[in-house]
């Protein structure tokens, strides 16, 4: 015969235990409600953030990035400061300068500042008497520009002249130990590939370095002017300079090719006259015969100019 085991009453019923943790909870959420509505002094720190920078000065060192309150208030509010500080404007226009630094009266501008916050007048302490910013001078120059622009040309193409940027350069301002130091500004990269026609544009300038320098713009035009070209050759005679008196000096070849590329509307303007070739018997001592040719002398129309011949050969003749 099997014994029936009697079952185990709880030591505490649901149902009231579900009533303790209740009036438990309740209870710890009035205190909390209670605790947090009382006053309380303490010290809070906020953010600043700067307006209205005068535009001939640069902040400099270590401007101050939080300021320090002593507030008496209900404990929600501070609570929720510290979690979430809220943000202090300061007007840098209502600060009075002493050398080089700007001064921020904080009782002078303390309703300025509540206002921000909603807080009584009273109630706030600031544990400093102003705010010491440093300054600097911001001084001014013109640097030129320095295009990035890659030009690619249809075959038979080519620039008349460089790349023009209008302006060439610009005006920027900065402290003046930057600006020592700033020699030019690149544009940013551009590549325009097959060009037949002029081109024209408006290009960005390369700012990435420049965080601590005003730009007075911050693009530039651009303009190439495009013409078909053709190619050209003129064979012209070498000319000898700095022979020494007495001296008969024989060069091989006598003539040289020069090829070149010029534009339709220029080619017949183009002649052998156009060019002058020497070579330079100063430098016949450490020459093993041989002498360079030089273009001393080409028309500005022409581009991509090159000799048939470079290395000349001399013979002295006794």
């Amino acid at each position: 015969m099997k014994t029936k085991l009697k079952d185990k009453k709880p030591w505490i019923k649901r149902g009231p235990l579900k009533t303790f943790s209740f009036f438990l909870g309740f209870s710890a959420v009035i205190w909390v409600v209670v605790q947090f509505s009382k006053e309380y002094t303490e010290v809070i720190e906020m953010p600043i953030i700067y307006t209205n920078l005068p535009k001939d000065k640069i902040l400099v060192g270590d401007t101050p990035k939080t300021l320090d309150l002593r507030i008496r208030d209900r404990g929600f509010y501070i609570a929720w400061n510290r979690v979430f500080p809220q943000k202090i404007t300061i007007d840098i226009s209502d600060a009075s300068e002493e050398g080089k630094s700007l001064v921020y009266d904080l009782e002078l501008q303390k309703a300025a500042i509540l206002s921000q916050l909603d807080l009584d007048y009273e109630k706030v302490v600031f544990l400093q008497k102003n705010i010491k910013i440093s300054f600097e001078q911001r001084a001014v120059k013109k640097v030129a520009i320095l295009s990035s622009i890659d030009l690619s040309f249809a075959v038979g193409y080519s620039a008349l002249e460089e790349i023009k940027l209008q302006p060439d350069s610009i005006m920027v301002s900065g402290a003046a130990t930057i600006l020592d130091t700033l020699k030019m500004i690149k544009t940013k990269s551009l590549k325009i590939n097959n060009i037949s026609n002029d081109v024209k544009g408006k290009v960005k300038l390369e700012t990435g370095n420049l965080k601590e320098v005003s730009l007075y713009q911050e693009e530039v035009n651009y303009s190439v002017r495009t013409e078909k070209f053709t190619e050209g050759k003129v064979e012209i005679p070498i000319k000898l300079l700095n022979v020494p008196e007495g001296t008969n000096v024989v060069i091989f070849p006598k003539d040289v090719v020069i090829y070149y590329q010029v534009s339709l509307k220029d080619f017949e303007k183009i002649d052998s006259s156009s060019f002058l070739v020497a070579v330079d018997f100063k430098n016949a001592k450490d020459s093993d015969g041989f002498l360079i040719a030089q273009i001393l002398e080409e028309p500005t129309q022409v581009n991509n100019i090159r000799l048939n011949e470079k290395k000349i050969q001399f013979v002295i003749k006794r």
